[in-house]
């Protein structure tokens, strides 16, 4: 190798350095408004999906029902925060009522990774697996947990990300609400 081969191709890797780390400063962000793809006073996005147990949960098979939509992971640590809650005030407080219903769907992870987790953790209510994003991908981009409380005649009334105690009550109040209880 000469030394001007050696400094072209010197100069051709500096090049492709510079250039990847331009790309990588351009790159945007999205945030969490960005990343929600529904609004609330919209019909819900269709869900049909098998939970752990092998049921049908087909929210277009709900109408007249509240129904909660958690999308969660395992590994999350907001969401495992946030788990323990949906338990005591949400299906505790509102699994006897025939109109209303919940499902947690797991973002991207498998059966053999959730049923442990579900179990070792004695949560109650429909868990089921969304592996490839299909179902998250008709209410959202990115970011977990988020939460979707649809009302009786199909439509979006809450919708939340993340997991704050005090956004997490206005849901449980809207709930209440919704099926017609004092919060």
């Amino acid at each position: 190798m000469t030394f001007s081969h050696g400094r072209c191709l010197l100069w051709s890797v500096l090049t492709l350095l510079l250039l990847m780390t331009a790309c990588a400063g351009t790159r945007q962000e999205v945030s969490p408004e960005e990343a929600t793809l529904t609004q609330v006073g919209q019909e819900s996005p269709a869900i049909k999906i098998a939970t752990l147990e092998g049921d049908e949960f087909d929210l277009a098979s709900l109408h007249g029902s509240v129904v909660l939509v958690n999308f969660w992971a395992t590994w999350c640590p907001p969401c495992r925060q946030e788990m323990p809650h949906l338990q005591t005030q949400v299906w505790e407080r509102f699994n006897s009522r025939d109109d209303f219903q919940m499902i947690s769907i797991s973002r991207e992870e498998t059966v053999e990774v959730v049923t442990p987790f579900v179990a070792e953790h004695g949560y109650g209510w429909p868990f089921a697996v969304d592996t490839d994003r299909s179902i998250y991908a008709g209410f959202a981009s990115a970011f977990i947990p988020r939460n979707y409380v649809i009302g009786q005649d199909g439509t979006i009334i809450y919708q939340g990300q993340g997991y704050e105690e005090e956004e997490f009550a206005e849901m449980v109040a809207l709930i209440a609400k919704a099926l017609g209880e004092d919060s």
